[in-house]
């Protein structure tokens, strides 16, 4: 069985961070393992509290999972300070990662910034040039590129201005009122359109780090990138046509919504 690895926040609701990686990673048939960066305690309105490991827990967490169970796909969700990035960056290098995701998870819904300008320069220096493909929204393409984003045209020249920065490959992510549901990766100086249809569910809690770890899970079993947006594409559509409605505001989809068999069943 392939292994994937989401070192990402905990989210105690469930429809983010690490227990939306690893649902993902399970329902997309990798067997997930994470490393947890902070605890949060927050539910579907919103976080009311975090609390951040220290680098030296975080650096232990992924020393024991390289040295035994090797992962074949790395999904990195938010991490909000300097000291944790560059301990994940040194050992992703330590280890020689690959198949290494990054959800750039900066800017909310909202528009409110996550994480301080100091984190996001050492994003930039420390654990971009080790990505194989960035999965920025609108707002975070903006804030990597310096771009303003209001169409098709800049979506394309935010994405070139940031692959062309990190030799990486970009997918950046339509939705905020722009393209919804149509995605654009960028790579070595080609670009290609992976075209969606909006579903009309308001519960989309957690839909960035679901398609970054969809994307990671499908490098892990051998699909080319191009190919693992798409399935991965396809995942989280059908995770939010299953219209899964939980709690009190934005709520989660239904990772499992492909998970069936004799311990799904239900009470007769």
């Amino acid at each position: 069985m392939k292994t994937a690895l989401t070192i990402a926040g905990s989210d105690s609701s469930g429809g983010a961070g690490i227990q939306a990686d690893i649902k993902t990673m399970i329902t997309n048939g990798v067997y997930a393992m994470s490393a947890i960066t902070a605890l949060t305690a927050q539910n579907t309105t919103g976080v009311t509290g975090i609390m951040e490991v220290t680098p030296e827990f975080l650096g232990e967490q992924l020393d024991d999972i390289f040295t035994d169970i090797y992962p074949d796909a790395v999904k990195i969700g938010m991490v909000a300070s300097s000291p944790l990035i560059e301990k994940i960056a040194e050992k992703l290098k330590q280890y020689e990662a690959k198949n290494i995701v990054v959800d750039p998870v900066m800017v909310a819904t909202s528009g409110s910034k996550l994480i301080s300008d100091e984190a996001i320069a050492t994003l930039k220096e420390h654990l971009f040039p080790l990505a194989c493909v960035l999965t920025p929204n609108i707002p975070e393409a903006e804030v990597l590129s310096g771009m303003s984003v209001k169409s098709e045209e800049d979506m394309i020249a935010a994405a070139k201005a940031i692959g062309d920065a990190y030799h990486c490959a970009v997918l950046c992510k339509g939705g905020h009122q722009l393209n919804d549901a149509n995605d654009l990766l960028y790579r070595d100086g080609e670009i290609k359109w992976f075209r969606g249809t909006r579903i009309d569910n308001p519960n989309t809690h957690g839909t960035g780090c679901t398609l970054s770890s969809a994307i990671a899970s499908n490098l892990a079993k051998g699909f080319s990138l191009d190919t693992s947006v798409e399935r991965a594409k396809a995942y989280i559509s059908g995770a939010l046509a299953a219209m899964l409605d939980l709690g009190r505001g934005s709520g989660p989809m239904n990772h499992g919504f492909d998970i069936s068999g004799e311990y799904a069943k239900e009470v007769q």
